[in-house]
Parts: structure tokens; sequence; C-alpha cells
């Protein structure tokens, strides 16, 4: 018979942490859904590079802000590989403006992607997972949920709705046998810390007072996710794990 490989999703997964993420589960084994929203180029290079790893990717393009654009995300997934292990939900965007400055546009934006996506997704997931005894889900959020970080009011606002989430899904899902958890990271140098104004500051920040005397690396994120979505954190649930080598204990 042969051996069904498991299979993730991860949202965002074009570059950044989500491409690092699709890249280490790949390693390990995992037939992977690389999903992208614009980048189409970027997305097929990531597949191209896990697919020398051994096993099967595909490229989905989807908004996941748009809950009818999930669902067709999923239907591919179930019609490509009929089932769903693991769900990473890691896409993300955000206007960077003082609260003052927000628009009701600029919210629903920002709400839609951090926050709705974590819910339509998950209820997509879910009925994929089920069919196989099971699974996991793992968003990625930051210390903006808990902290105030200048311009940061709406991304702030929807990684916390996202956080609060992470509980409820936590709650209904574990009789489904699907453990959901959340890793909040530090000021993390990737593509999207390019869009804040302040990003220099930030980054000076993160190397000068981080207590582990380095800035958080897309590794360490990459290196919490993958014990969320193995069965030795299977008594974990509902929880925000924060990866920032302690800067955020020094208030």
């Amino acid at each position: 018979m042969t051996q069904v490989n498991k299979v993730a999703l991860i949202t965002g997964s074009s570059r950044g942490i989500g491409k690092a993420v699709a890249l280490r589960l790949a390693e390990k084994g995992y037939d992977i859904v690389v999903n992208y929203a614009r980048s189409k180029t970027a997305a097929l290079e990531v597949v191209e590079q896990i697919e020398k790893l051994g096993v099967k990717a595909i490229a989905v393009k989807a908004n996941v802000g748009k809950p009818e654009k999930i669902k067709e995300l999923f239907a591919t997934i179930e019609e490509e590989f009929g089932r769903l292990d693991v769900f990473v939900s890691n896409a993300a965007s955000g206007v960077q403006k003082p609260a003052m400055e927000l628009e009701e546009s600029h919210w629903d934006w920002t709400m839609n992607i951090n926050s709705k996506a974590l819910l339509f997704c998950a209820q997509e997931a879910a009925k994929l997972m089920e069919k196989n005894g099971g699974g996991f889900i793992v968003s990625t959020s930051s210390l903006g949920s808990i902290r105030y970080l200048e311009n940061y009011t709406t991304v702030g606002v929807s990684k916390a709705a996202l956080e609060a989430l992470t509980r409820y899904l936590a709650v209904e899902l574990s009789p489904k046998n699907i453990i959901v958890n959340a890793v909040s990271g530090g000021a993390v140098d990737t593509d999207a810390l390019k869009h804040f104004p302040n990003r220099e500051e930030l980054l000076e920040d993160a190397k000068k007072n981080t207590p582990a005397g380095r800035m958080v690396e897309i590794e360490d994120m990459v290196n919490a996710i993958e014990f969320l979505v193995s069965e030795n954190a299977s008594m974990i649930r509902g929880q925000t794990i924060i990866v920032d080598g302690g800067r955020s204990l020094l208030v």
C-alpha cells in the first residue's frame, strides 16, 4: 500500500515566515499547499523548492479576507489531496496609521485578513481534519496584540481578536481532536516589517533590549510552529506562545 503523506496548508506562504514554515514541514514529509494573494511567481518558486524535497506541493491563489475565496481554496485542497492535517494561519496585512487617521476601509481590510480569515478557514479546515481523526491549527500573532506599538492600531486589534478566537476554537474543536494555538513573535526582520514607518527604530530596540541578546529570527518562529503542530504539543490548547527572547518582559 502506498503511504499517504500528511498535508499542510500555510496561508501567505510565498515569502517570509510562511515560506519558511512550508519548507520546514516539507522537510518533515508533509505535502504542502502554498497559498498566496499576489505573487504567483514567488509562490511557484516555493512550490519548486518544496518538490525538490521529494513531496508534493501546489500553489493556490486566494485572498483569505474573502470567505468565498476561502471556500474555493479548501475545495481545491479536497480535490487535490482529499485531506488536511495542519493549517497554519499566517497570511496578514494591515494599514499602518495612528488611530485618529483610520478609515472604515482600513479597519475592514485588516480585520478581514488577520481575524475573519482564521474563523472561516478553521471552519473549512476542521471539516477536512475530522475525516482523518484530527489535526493542528496554529496562527501567527504579534506583540501588538497586548502592547502598544506605534501606527499599529488596526493590526494590533486584529491580532488580539485572533488570539481570542484561538481560545474559542481550541475549546470547540477539541472534541474533534483538533488542537489550536498561536505563536506571537517579537520584531522579526521580514518583508512585512518594511511597511513600518518606524522600522529602523523597532529593529534597533529589538537588538538592544532583547534579554536573549539577539533579535528573533524567522527560524525561531518556525521552531515554535513546528513544535505546536506535533504530538508533543497535544496538551497545549488555546495558548499564544510568545517568541520574543524576553523583550516583552521589560516594560
